[in-house]
C-alpha cells in the first residue's frame, strides 16, 4: 500500500479506483457520490475505469458465491475505512462475468483479468510500484495468491483473509455426500470428480509457491469457508516461507471479519504493512492495495 501522488507534487490523500466493464458502470455510479461519471477506457473494450487516482490492487472479487450487480457497493464502507486507517489507497476489480460485468467467469479468464491490471498499475508513474500489496478474501484470496506468485516482481506482499484451501474442498463443504467423490487437499489421494472441475482454483497449491510476505486473516465463525482451510494454507505456506503471519479472530464471519476484529484488525495489517511496504521505500509516493 502507498500514498498515491503525482511526480514532483505534494503528496495527495488516499483515493480509491475501480476497475469493471462498461455495463456495470451504471449499477455503481449512484453509489459513489465522489466518482465522476466521465470515465473512461483502460482496458479498450474489456474494462473501464473512474477516474479517481489509486494505490492499492485489491484482488477481492466481491462475494465468492453470491455476486450480484451491486456487490463492489456493498465493499464501499471497508474501503472507507482502510482509506482512513491505512492512509492508502484502493484499486477494485469487477472481473468478467461477475456482478454486471461483461463475459462468462473462468480460473483462466479471471487471472488474466486481475494480471491485466496489476500490469496496468505496474506502469503508472503517479504511485510507488515497489509498494503494491494484493488483499483477497474468499475467492479473492485464490486470485490474489496466483497473481502474487505470477509476479513476484510486481508484488511486495500479500493479505488473504477467509480463503478455501481449493474449489475442489469447498464442493465437499456445501454438499457433504460429495466429499467422498471430490476433493482430498489433506491427502494424497486423487478423487474421481476432480477431473470434471474445469476452475479448481487450488489455493493451497498457490499458496506453497509465494515469496512474498503473507498476511492470513482468519475468522473463526466464517459461515462459508471452515476455519481450518485457513490453516491449511497458512501450514503450507510456511513450510517454504519464514514471512508468514497468521492471526484469528474469534468472532470474525465470512465477510465481517473486518468489522468484529475492530482496532485489532486494523493494527494487525497496518503492522504488517509498516514491516513488509514501508513508506521509506520511495519518498512522496504512497502504497496502493488491490482487492481482487
Amino acid at each position: 500500500m502507498a500514498h498515491a501522488s503525482t511526480p514532483g507534487s505534494s503528496r495527495c490523500s488516499p483515493t480509491v479506483e475501480v476497475l469493471m466493464s462498461p455495463s456495470l458502470a451504471k449499477f455503481w455510479s449512484p453509489f459513489c457520490q465522489i466518482c465522476d461519471p466521465s470515465y473512461h477506457s483502460i482496458f479498450p473494450g474489456e474494462c473501464r475505469k473512474y477516474p479517481f487516482q489509486s494505490h492499492f490492487l485489491d484482488t477481492l472479487p466481491c462475494n465468492s458465491l453470491d455476486l450480484r450487480a451491486l456487490d463492489i457497493a456493498h465493499r464501499l464502507e471497508m474501503v472507507r475505512i482502510m482509506i482512513q486507517r491505512l492512509k492508502c489507497n484502493v484499486f477494485m476489480l469487477s472481473y468478467r462475468g461477475y456482478g454486471e460485468s461483461d463475459g462468462y467467469p473462468s480460473q483462466h479468464g479471471i487471472i488474466k483479468d486481475a494480471q491485466a491490471a496489476l500490469d496496468h498499475l505496474s506502469q503508472r508513474t503517479d504511485i510507488d510500484t515497489s509498494r503494491i500489496v494484493v488483499f483477497g478474501r474468499s475467492l479473492g484470496g485464490a486470485v490474489g495468491a496466483v497473481l502474487t506468485k505470477n509476479n513476484p516482481d510486481k508484488v511486495s506482499a500479500l493479505i488473504l483473509e477467509n480463503t478455501f484451501t481449493s474449489i475442489l474442498d469447498m464442493a465437499g463443504v456445501l454438499l457433504p455426500f460429495l466429499k467422498w467423490f471430490i476433493g482430498g487437499s489433506g491427502s494424497k489421494s486423487l478423487k474421481l470428480l476432480n477431473f470434471v472441475v474445469r476452475s479448481p482454483w487450488n489455493t493451497i497449491d498457490a499458496i506453497g509457491e509465494v515469496k512474498q510476505p503473507v498476511l492470513f486473516l482468519s475468522g473463526l465463525q466464517d459461515e462459508m469457508v471452515p476455519p481450518f482451510h485457513m490453516k491449511m494454507l497458512y501450514a503450507k505456506a510456511a513450510t517454504r516461507n519464514s514471512q508468514c503471519t497468521f492471526v484469528e479472530f474469534p468472532n470474525g464471519m465470512h465477510m465481517d471479519t473486518w468489522m468484529s476484529g475492530g482496532d485489532v484488525y486494523w493494527r494487525t495489517v497496518m503492522q504488517f504493512l509498516v514491516k513488509h511496504a514501508p513508506e521509506e521505500r520511495k519518498h512522496n509516493t504512497g502504497k496502493i492495495i488491490s482487492h481482487v
